[in-house]
């Protein structure tokens, strides 16, 4: 029965997650890949111990099923592990959003939680 109860909410989280597919963890190669194609990107600077993360990606997970938004790629860089990229971009702080439009960045927000300001931000990739 508990193997049953395992497996149904595996798949259950597989669905769930492709639900939510364009909020996807960082790659470099993938990341790369957008920015050379020029797609519109996001990137979400997170911590997991961060309050403020937590309530960003709240917010993510309102507006990113949305026709506005549901094509657009966020990308969840670890704020802890991914080192390089943070060099690379001059981030400083979790809970910070870069946002790239034709290969380029054009605005970033650090601790902003407020759903229209976060809805505002991410409408300057598209």
């Amino acid at each position: 029965m508990i193997k049953y109860l395992r497996l149904t909410f595996l798949l259950l989280s597989i669905v769930l997650t492709s639900a939510f597919a364009e909020n996807i963890p960082f790659e470099q190669t993938n990341f790369n890949q957008l920015l050379t194609q020029n797609k519109p990107v996001v990137l979400h600077i997170h911590a997991v111990w961060c309050p403020t993360c937590r309530a960003q990606q709240g917010v993510l997970d309102e507006l990113m099923p949305t026709e506005e938004f549901k094509n657009l790629p966020v990308l969840r860089a670890d704020f802890d592990k991914e080192k390089s990229l943070l060099r690379k971009y001059k981030v400083r702080n979790q809970s910070t959003f870069i946002v790239f439009k034709n290969g380029k960045e054009v605005i970033r927000s650090t601790g902003e939680t407020e759903k229209n300001a976060i809805a505002e931000l991410l409408r300057k990739a598209l």
